[in-house]
């Protein structure tokens, strides 16, 4: 599976308004464009995506722009990535037979192995919450290793 440039540009653009996230004024494409190095237009896209999804609200006019709509403890990269992205998955190759028989040259325990590969990445995704990236940002926790972070 990839993280599609839509995938890691939303995960940018919501760290970014987690780290800023004691300021409660909404921010402006245009700041968060310039704070991440990203393109506005593309920016504007995947905002209303994320918006679609419910993880960030607008408004309108001056002062206008956006704002976490949950706090960043419950918002995980695979919410983020699977609301530009669509489904975690390494691929649509259909579900392997769930009684051992096989009809061609054991293409099942393949199937199995793309799915169970699927839900760790998915597994694996969903530790991670805007709190805790945003904290290993900012200095305060340690950078991911092999480690899962311990926020079960």
């Amino acid at each position: 599976m990839r993280v599609s440039t839509r995938g890691d540009y939303a995960c940018r653009a919501l760290l970014s308004l987690a780290i800023h996230a004691e300021t409660a004024c909404p921010t402006s494409v245009r700041d968060i464009a310039e704070r991440t190095a990203l393109p506005q237009p593309y920016l504007e896209q995947i905002l209303l995506a994320l918006k679609g999804a419910g993880l960030v609200k607008s408004k309108r006019g001056v002062g206008g722009g956006y704002i976490l709509a949950r706090p960043t403890s419950e918002i995980r990269l695979s919410d983020i990535i699977s609301a530009v992205d669509g489904p975690i998955t390494l691929g649509d190759f259909g579900a392997p037979h769930q009684n051992g028989a096989c009809d061609h040259d054991g293409q099942c325990v393949l199937l199995a192995i793309w799915d169970l590969a699927g839900r760790h990445m998915r597994e694996h995704l969903g530790a991670y919450t805007l709190a805790d990236i945003a904290s290993v940002a900012n200095g305060d926790k340690a950078w991911p290793d092999a480690d899962l972070p311990h926020s079960h």
